[in-house]
């Protein structure tokens, strides 16, 4: 279904050059991003008075990348995420001659489809926590299947784009991923419990592989500028990736999951200022020229990539998370507010994460009466 090795080919020789640096202050730049990420341990620690139990963060590798790198170690991921989707796609597609012909052919053609978007990704994310990486040869992980990935060339196209303290910036960056290694590492039951939902979620999918392939194409058309007209939208209304292969069952699934990455995303950014004016002198600029470059968005294109891949909803979940987190720890404290780590049960619903008190009254109310 999915020629991997042709996607990584395809998506490093698409991927946009970094911004020019020469090779001493590259390296002095990956240098000062690993201490940023060692100090960022204590510093989130000590905020959050969140504990690792079992999974030390120096038990997860803490890799600084290029963009191909990060290209590498996503092909990784989404090979070993997809791959129960992609299995029964394959049975529905049958078996015989004919269709093991096409099956190879659609797979270079997905494959380069595929490269096309994770070249557009490369270029925009400066950090990632992988959960369910696996560990390769030059790309370590953990036993549990988690690294920490910082990508320095865009790390330093932002500084630079936002005219910022770069300094300041890198620890920034760091504070927030290292919260997502803290998370992980600090509540045992997180890993498995996404990995079981998303699992379920990929075995509801009930989706004719031509559909699903329809999507990936409109998406790398868009990166091509063949798409719609400005204005123009379809039957569909633009639906996202996700949004296509929906089922009822699965639209719980995704309101739980949607929840859930609101609350790390939005705690991510919770901890990355509320520890910053301490170890960062210019967190305050950093964060409004930050909101800025958000809220002016992109271009058409940048914005249509968006919507098909669903990062529209992962802007929103920054967002909304954060006012969470910070509603609940204003309401109840920090310590009131790790309760939210106990159980599955105890982690906030799609409703609960827009009407905070609503969380607070199930989980603390109910619970202290």
């Amino acid at each position: 279904m999915v020629d991997w090795k042709l996607a990584a080919a395809t998506a490093t020789r698409l991927a946009r050059p970094g911004p020019e640096i020469g090779r001493e202050e590259a390296r002095a730049v990956v240098a000062e991003l690993r201490r940023h990420a060692k100090a960022s341990e204590e510093h989130v620690r000590s905020f959050t008075r969140m504990i690792p139990e079992g999974t030390e963060p120096e038990d997860t590798p803490v890799l600084v990348v290029d963009r191909a790198g990060w290209i590498r170690a996503n092909v990784a991921g989404f090979r070993e995420l997809l791959r129960p989707l992609l299995g029964k796609m394959q049975e529905r597609r049958g078996g015989g001659a004919g269709n093991a012909v096409l099956g190879a052919v659609g797979g270079k053609v997905t494959g380069v489809e595929v490269g096309m978007l994770l070249s557009f990704l490369s270029s925009r994310v400066l950090g990632q926590y992988e959960t369910f990486a696996p560990s390769g040869r030059d790309l370590p992980a953990s036993a549990g299947g988690g690294r920490l990935l910082l990508v320095a060339p865009n790390i330093v196209h932002v500084e630079r784009e936002l005219d910022v303290d770069p300094h300041d910036f890198r620890l920034w960056v760091a504070l927030h991923e290292e919260t997502h290694r803290t998370q992980f590492t600090g509540v045992p039951w997180l890993r498995d419990h996404l990995q079981g939902e998303i699992q379920t979620f990929l075995e509801e999918t009930d989706v004719e592989p031509s559909a699903f392939l329809e999507r990936l194409r409109e998406a790398a058309q868009s990166l091509s500028g063949a798409g719609r007209p400005e204005g123009e939208q379809g039957d569909d209304g633009g639906r996202s990736l996700v949004e296509l292969v929906q089922t009822p069952a699965q639209r719980e699934i995704l309101g739980r999951l949607t929840a859930v990455m609101s609350l790390l995303e939005g705690h991510a950014d919770y901890v990355m200022d509320g520890v910053g004016p301490d170890v960062v002198g210019s967190v305050g600029e950093i964060r409004e020229k930050f909101q800025q470059r958000r809220a002016r968005g992109a271009s058409r294109l940048d914005l249509a990539l968006r919507k098909l891949l669903g990062l529209d909803a992962k802007l929103r979940q920054y967002r909304d998370g954060e006012r969470f987190v910070r509603a609940v720890v204003d309401e109840v404290g920090m310590e009131g507010f790790n309760r939210v780590w106990t159980s599955p049960n105890t982690l906030p619903t799609k409703a609960e994460i827009a009407a905070p008190a609503e969380w607070v009254a199930r989980v603390h109310r109910k619970a202290d009466s």
